[in-house]
């Protein structure tokens, strides 16, 4: 059995808001293992940002970021549950890592799964079912396949399926977990929009050497 501190302890409850005892029990019946133990509190149902997850959050901050240079902005709506914690330095630091994963993102569309029409999920099946490779497979397997296909392809266009930029070892959703743990309340992203300099206007293409020749025509 792996030596449990009571730093790495702390550490796990930090991470999730659960207690002492459950943190400790995870890390004995998981090794050690810090992600293994948070998944085994999350599958357990212990965890305070699960718990907290179905409360309504009306209060909270829309932020915006300008990325260096002025060519990408991004304003975002984050919510919280009481303006007390929307005042909070680290509700504040979490809004503008927020805006800022969108800003680097250019693919992500929606804030989570729920949020892609139905439409959408509809076209990417149909786009994957016709694919070549799949033409002889059995049709039992060709649907865990092109299933298999259409939730990686949905993952990247939802925000909390992203991969932190700041630690590529979680998602933002865990993220987030992470602060509704720390600030006690429930928090979730609600709205996102991005902009992008010149996005959408069709910009006149001259050929240079057709421009030279016109003008040396012209002379």
């Amino acid at each position: 059995m792996a030596d449990i501190s009571a730093k790495v302890v702390k550490e796990l409850r930090d991470k999730t808001g659960a207690g002492m005892m459950d943190c400790k029990k995870a890390l004995i019946e998981n090794d050690g293992d810090m992600n293994k133990a948070v998944e085994w509190l999350r599958q357990k149902g212990i965890t305070s940002a699960e718990k907290k997850a179905g409360r309504l959050a009306a209060e909270g901050l829309v932020d915006s970021y300008i990325h260096t240079g002025g060519r990408i902005g991004v304003l975002v709506e984050v919510n919280c549950e009481t303006d007390f914690v929307a005042r909070r330095e680290e509700f504040h630091a979490l809004v503008r890592n927020i805006a800022m994963q969108v800003a680097a993102c250019p693919n992500v569309e929606y804030v989570s799964i729920e949020d892609i029409p139905q439409s959408l999920a509809d076209s990417e099946k149909a786009i994957e079912m016709g694919r070549d490779d799949l033409g002889n497979k059995p049709d039992n397997i060709k649907e865990k396949i092109v299933q298999g296909r259409i939730d990686k392809r949905l993952k990247e266009l939802t925000l909390l399926d992203q991969p932190y930029i700041r630690d590529q070892n979680i998602t933002v959703a865990e993220l987030i977990k992470q602060v509704i743990s720390q600030l006690g309340e429930n928090i979730r992203v609600r709205r996102f929009t991005r902009f992008v300099l010149g996005e959408g206007i069709e910009k006149e293409e001259t050929n240079f050497a057709d421009e030279v020749a016109a003008q040396t025509g012209a002379k």
